[in-house]
Order: structure tokens, then C-alpha cells, then sequence
């Protein structure tokens, strides 16, 4: 079936970062016990396409439009690794984060890197254009995959597969408000604020230790995990805080940052925190986590922090007011004027857009067993060489573990520079932990 239309804003604004930023692509990673072969991993994504009819889509411009036209054939790229060791994945991920997608061909593409050693470990690696995805899709087609490879390698048969309609533009599903000349309105105001509020704080940032032109800025990625033990600790310290993991790392990011910028936490600053949030359930109907697309959206915050701030309290503040800007819809005037916002940092290549950025997608609700395959882990990454200066972390939970990994635009943060914030981070929310572990036993 065709699925040909235009694209909308927020998708015309992901194509603008791919094509000429190489910035905003979703990079998904699963560790897999057990070995996929390549013509498993073709049939497989044969069959993911017929399931997913975007998946066949290339973006072609016409005149000063952009629209998306389903092609008959799309072969997804695959690419086959083999590494000497478990951390090569990363080299591979900081290729891909590097690398436009040709969106004119297709809108995915896929890796196996293959550990060379006794056990018999993999990992899947997809680069998916974000005007078609969001990490949680992109993560649930991981799963989706998984299943299809095992179903190919037992022999069952698939006689048919139920084909998901792609949804129109995000815009389009929006409440009424946002539409029309009520919407141009309400997102004008927004941007008013929003601006408004930015010259008020002028949030503190950490910078360029070297300014470059976009094209000449690359993304790269810094790995972490809390063990199954550590990670309970943090769930359990947030409930008990009347907060949630997501604010909780708001706010160890800021302090983080803060402590740096100020070289001790000496005096009072200001910062800004971007939060990436789902809008699935904030949508009338609620859409499924099954539907490839790009259904995100973002706040952004503002925030004092003094020396003597409460790690807790400002975890709570970062709540409140997430909190109350989802009551004002504010997440819909976010998606109205992001273009505008990108569009402006291209013209303002030196505008950083914020002090800390945080993607959380929480708890992964999928199977760990795909008969011969086991999932291990799973996490996700955007790449962001465009936005330099900005302490970024993408968060997922699955089987009890939290990855984190951390996208920095290089050369505006030097690695060792990120190397020491992300250790620091750590070692906060390890103490975070730890110190209310010992008040409760106590």
C-alpha cells in the first residue's frame, strides 16, 4: 500500500538536523546471547518492513518540500563486525552517530557486531531517521526483531504479519487548540516566554572549550550501567523522596554541572534542564508503543541552584515543575515551535541549548527470552554533534540495570572533560544512594 505524504514540522525539522548535522538519528544497542546470522538477519527485516510500511519510505524533495514516498524495494542496509572484545560496540556506535542517513534511499540501517571468543555474543545496532522513530519504538522494534529471528532459525512459519498503518504527522494528532490560527497564536506566546525567561536566567552552560562550524563537529558516547542492586537503591530512594528517577537524574546533572562551572559550588548559578518526555499517553486516543514514530516531546526548565541546595529538594522542584508545565500543554507547544528553535541555532551556531539535557525512557516492558536468543541489554543513544556544550544522558531500565549513555558534541567538550562529569555523576548518585540506605537503617 502507498503511504506517500508530506512531511510535518517536527519531521521536516529531523531531516533538517540528519542532512546537515548528521545530529538527532536513533542509535539503538542490544547485547544478544546468541548468534544471528546475516540471512536470518535479512529475512527478519524483510518481515519488519511488511510490519512497519515507513520502513519502505525514502524522503524526497520537491521544489521547498519535503515529503515521505513509499518505494516498492528498499534493501535496508547490514553491515557485519567482528570484534575482539565487548567494548568495540562502542567504536561502532560513535561511526554511527557520525553518519547522515542517506534519507533519499532509506530511513534505517542496521549492524551485527559479532564477539569473537567463547561465548556467543552479538549486538544488534540500528540507526533509525527520527522523523520516523522515537527511542521507544526504536527499542520495541528491537524486540520485534528478536522475535522474527527466532521464529526464521525454529522454522516456524509466518504466513502473515499484521501490517501497521503509519500514523500522520504528530501536529495533526495534537489536541484542537494547537491547530489553526489559535495554535499560531498559542505558540507564539510560547516562544514570548519562553525567550522571555531565558534573557530573566541566562542559564549558565558549559561552553566551548573549542569552537568549530557544525560541519566540522562530531558526537561521540560515554557508556555506563548501575548494577541490579544499585539501581534498586536509586528506584527505592526516589519513592521514598516523593520523586522520580527522571527528576532525581535532573537534578544530579545540574548539581553536577553547577559544581563544575563555579569550580566548587562556591556561589549561586543558574541553569537550564531539557527534559525529553513521551506523548503517547498524553494523546486522545493514546497511541501504542507498537507505532513507529517520532511521538516526543521536550520541556525545558529553569532553575537557582544556591551552595547549600538539597539534592532532594531540587529533585522535587524539577517534579513540580514538570509537573505543571504538562497541565499548561506545554508539551504540545514545544513540538509547535521546535523547527523554529533548530532553525534558530543554525542561524545562531554558538547558542548552546541547554545546561543538561535528560531522555529517560524508564522501565523496558519486553521479553528478555527469544528462544535462542537472550536479550542481555538494551539502551539508546541520539546523536547531537549539533548541539555543543550541552551535558546530555539517555536512560533506559531493563532487567533491573540502568544504562546511561552520554552524547557530547566534539571538540565544545574535550573527552576528558566529559569523562570527569560522567564519573563525577556517578559517584553522586552512588552517594545519593548509599547515604540514604544508611538513614533508613539507621
Amino acid at each position: 500500500m502507498i503511504y506517500n505524504r508530506k512531511l510535518g514540522r517536527l519531521e521536516q525539522a529531523m531531516e533538517l538536523l540528519n542532512s546537515r548535522a548528521k545530529t538527532w538519528n536513533i542509535v539503538t544497542i542490544s547485547r544478544i546471547n546468541g548468534c544471528i546470522d546475516e540471512e536470518t538477519m535479512t529475512q527478519a527485516l524483510k518481515i519488519i518492513q511488511c510490519r512497519h510500511p515507513r520502513l519502505n519510505s525514502r524522503i524526497v524533495r520537491s521544489w521547498n518540500s519535503l515529503s515521505f514516498q513509499t518505494q516498492e524495494t528498499v534493501n535496508i542496509p547490514l553491515h557485519l563486525v567482528k570484534a575482539l572484545d565487548n567494548y568495540q560496540w562502542q567504536e561502532v556506535v560513535r561511526q554511527e552517530m557520525n553518519q547522515v542517513i542517506d534519507s533519499s534511499k532509506s530511513l534505517l540501517r542496521v549492524v551485527i557486531v559479532y564477539v569473537l571468543g567463547d561465548e556467543p555474543i552479538n549486538y544488534l545496532i540500528t540507526t533509525v531517521h527520527h522523523a520516523i522513530a522515537d527511542g521507544l519504538s526504536c527499542i520495541r522494534l528491537h524486540s520485534e526483531i528478536l522475535t522474527f529471528c527466532q521464529k526464521i532459525v525454529s522454522g516456524e512459519p509466518i504466513d502473515s504479519v499484521t501490517s501497521l498503518t503509519p500514523l500522520l504527522p504528530i501536529e495533526e494528532l495534537m489536541p484542537q487548540w494547537t491547530k489553526g490560527f489559535r495554535g499560531r497564536i498559542n505558540s507564539t506566546i510560547f516562544l514570548l516566554q519562553l525567550g522571555l525567561q531565558e534573557i530573566l536566567n541566562r542559564p549558565k552552560t558549559l561552553g566551548f572549550e573549542k569552537y568549530v562550524p557544525i560541519p566540522k563537529r562530531s558526537c561521540n558516547i560515554i557508556h555506563r550501567k548501575l548494577d541490579q542492586d544499585l539501581t534498586q537503591k536509586f528506584v527505592n530512594c526516589c519513592k521514598q523522596e516523593n520523586t522520580t528517577v527522571h527528576n532525581a537524574l535532573c537534578a544530579a546533572m545540574m548539581l553536577t554541572v553547577a559544581k563544575t562551572i563555579t569550580k566548587g559550588f562556591k556561589k549561586d548559578i543558574r541553569v537550564n534542564c531539557l527534559s525529553y518526555l513521551d506523548l503517547r499517553r498524553h494523546l486522545e486516543p493514546a497511541i501504542s508503543d507498537k507505532d513507529l514514530a517520532i511521538l516526543a516531546s521536550s520541556i525545558m526548565q529553569f532553575h537557582l541552584i544556591k551552595p547549600n541546595s538539597s539534592f532532594w529538594e531540587l529533585a522535587r522542584e524539577v517534579k513540580h515543575k514538570l509537573e505543571a508545565s504538562k497541565k499548561h500543554g506545554d508539551l504540545f507547544r514545544m513540538v509547535l515551535i521546535a523547527k523554529g528553535l533548530i532553525d534558530f541555532c543554525f542561524i545562531c551556531p554558538k547558542k548552546i541549548a541547554a545546561t543538561v539535557s535528560v531522555s529517560n525512557v524508564g522501565k523496558i516492558n519486553i521479553p528478555r527470552n527469544y528462544g535462542n536468543f537472550e536479550l542481555e541489554e538494551i539502551s539508546f543513544i541520539s546523536s547531537n554533534s549539533f548541539f555543543a556544550g550541552v551535558f546530555a544522558i539517555h536512560v533506559s531500565t531493563f532487567q533491573e540495570k540502568m544504562f546511561l549513555n552520554v552524547a557530547f558534541s566534539q571538540p565544545s567538550i574535550s573527552q576528558k572533560t566529559m569523562e570527569n562529569l560522567v564519573d563525577n555523576l556517578m559517584s553522586n548518585i552512588f552517594d545519593i544512594c548509599n547515604l540514604n540506605d544508611n538513614f533508613s537503617q539507621n
